[in-house]
């Protein structure tokens, strides 16, 4: 190498040292401002009061028995949630993982459906599954499993309702975590055990499922935060928990301190699982020799019982799309009363969508919002990752840590900062809520872009960067013409999955959004359903199209990462 290529290289590596910590203090700043500063906000109005510290605030909550109550509500939610989930992910995810099965490439596909749509819009139209005379008591009435004259009022129980919804819609991220434990798994340590005799549900209990321990803490913690916090499906349910308490709250933020006390337990508890679910998996964490192709076959099992399993499967997995099919039904639906299926059918619902002034205008904002909010991703999430992978920047562990955090601070704590922190300044969401809708979509997906980036960049061979450099190209042009071709795919992924998931976020939609000018989809989404007349239908066909968009997101993201797909939703 020539003295002056030498010396260019050192020059190009100092300028590119300086842009990296520049970006570095430019991400902070993003996170000051945007995440640290409305907890801090919150931290002072529950705590200092006439500037005076005070646990006031707290003991009131305490001695409120129905905030009590509604605490203890989310609590069981989340745990019932949780522990079903978890009770339907990992045999399912070892049985896919470990055996032949038919079908499974179907199998595969419809374990992801129930993501396609937030658990908020099922819920409109399975409640009116489940009305005293809607279509599940007729079917019952036709295998005369119920009395017609006194037919089962399913409604009676909200929190079971809630509790379906949720696991049938956490399933799929539960599961993407059980198969990604699997798949670390070194395989020899349970053909040792197997050697000294443990065979079936001994060798799974005492050998695999310790294991898979730290993918099961990741799936725990996060199942529990997003029932823990869902403040849709409870609103449709109207069961009251914490999050519908702090949704009401919102109106008197500026004047009831208590609100911010409240919001900070949640995030505290959920903050805890989070750190808790993260402590325990590095704990459980098992270091083991990756495992050659021909050690991680799947085994054949006789005809008859893989078919079984796969019967199984589907009969768990067609339940948890029951929802989807009632949102579809509901939204071609022109006549629905009295029997089992629709008894006349329209497009009427549809072409409302397009000539209805509230939701043209929904579609339209929540467009503009989820690509600038993916955008915003693509940037921030691509920056995070290269400094973190590429340890460009001092301390990157923190920088990853910081953005992993809004796994753990939940999006109704996050919008309900918003509106305290941002009162009264040109970001209040009372007037224009635009910009903050944006970061707020942008800052809740901004985890799995990071994550899908990260999973690229560490397939991206930094040999070739070196050679790059080497041969005089700009550290610049080495990331443009190097780096970022090899991890297109992950950020093509990442970017569509950030557009689509904030298309239909639910908790930021409902709290910021306070004029319908302004209103995104799954807010006139919330706001049909309580309509009387044709509302609902309008609500649901908004929602199927809300489904379809999702639904191709995650197609064409699958295809692009493959079966790195489940790296996306890892803490």
């Amino acid at each position: 190498m020539s003295f002056s290529l030498a010396k260019t290289l050192q020059r190009w590596r100092f300028e590119f040292a300086q842009t990296a910590l520049a970006l570095w203090v430019a991400l902070w700043l993003v996170f000051i401002a945007f995440l640290f500063y409305p907890i801090a906000f919150m931290l002072q109005g529950a705590f200092v009061y006439k500037g005076q510290f005070t646990l006031d605030f707290f003991v009131l909550l305490m001695r409120d028995p129905s905030l009590s109550d509604a605490l203890k509500a989310s609590f069981g939610l989340a745990a019932a949630t949780t522990a079903l989930t978890l009770t339907l992910a990992v045999p399912i995810a070892f049985l896919m993982a470990r055996y032949r099965l038919p079908l499974k490439g179907l199998l595969n596909v419809l374990i992801l459906l129930p993501m396609i749509s937030p658990p908020f819009v099922s819920a409109i139209a399975v409640k009116q599954l489940l009305a005293r005379f809607g279509p599940l008591n007729q079917l019952l009435f036709i295998l005369h499993l119920a009395d017609p004259t006194n037919p089962p009022s399913w409604l009676d129980y909200p929190f079971w309702g809630v509790v379906v919804l949720q696991v049938l819609h956490f399933l799929p991220i539960a599961y993407l975590n059980a198969v990604a434990a699997l798949a670390r798994i070194d395989r020899s340590l349970e053909d040792a055990a197997q050697s000294l005799g443990a065979h079936g549900f001994r060798l799974f209990c005492t050998i695999t499922l310790p294991l898979m321990m730290p993918g099961l803490f990741a799936a725990v913690s996060l199942v529990f935060i997003l029932a823990f916090t869902d403040l849709g499906t409870p609103l449709v349910f109207g069961y009251d928990c914490v999050a519908i308490r702090i949704f009401h709250m919102v109106e008197t933020v500026l004047e009831n301190p208590s609100g911010y006390a409240l919001v900070l337990v949640v995030m505290g508890l959920s903050v805890a699982v989070f750190w808790s679910g993260k402590r325990w998996a590095e704990r459980w964490q098992v270091q083991t020799v990756p495992r050659g192709a021909a050690e991680a076959g799947e085994k054949a099992v006789p005809a008859l019982i893989a078919g079984a399993i796969t019967a199984a499967i589907l009969l768990i997995l067609f339940a948890a799309v029951l929802p989807h099919i009632a949102v579809i039904l509901n939204a071609f639906a022109d006549r629905w009363v009295m029997t089992v299926l629709p008894d006349r059918w329209t497009l009427q619902h549809f072409l409302n969508l397009l000539v209805h002034p509230l939701t043209v205008t929904s579609i339209r904002n929540s467009l503009i919002y989820s690509l600038a909010s993916a955008t915003l991703d693509i940037l921030l999430g691509l920056t995070i990752a290269y400094l973190v992978v590429r340890r460009k920047a001092p301390l990157p562990n923190w920088l990853d840590g910081a953005a992993m955090l809004p796994l753990a601070v939940p999006g109704i704590v996050v919008a309900f900062g918003y509106v305290g922190a941002f009162a009264n300044t040109p970001l209040d969401p009372r007037g224009n809520p635009v910009p903050l809708l944006i970061i707020a979509y942008a800052i809740r997906r901004l985890p799995y872009m990071v994550r899908a980036c990260y999973a690229g960049l560490q397939q991206a061979s930094e040999v070739l960067e070196e050679a790059s450099l080497n041969l005089g190209a700009s550290p610049f042009s080495t990331f443009v013409k190097v780096t970022l071709p090899q991890i297109f795919p992950h950020l093509i992924a990442g970017g569509i999955m950030a557009f689509a998931f904030a298309m239909l976020e639910v908790s930021d939609s409902l709290i910021l959004a306070f004029e319908q000018t302004y209103f995104p989809i799954t807010k006139v989404i919330y706001a049909l359903a309580n309509r009387l007349g044709d509302g609902p239908r309008i609500a649901s066909a908004m929602g199927v199209l809300g489904m379809a968009l999702l639904a191709g997101a995650m197609a064409l993201s699958l295809r692009l990462m493959g079966k790195r797909m489940g790296d996306v939703f890892r803490m």
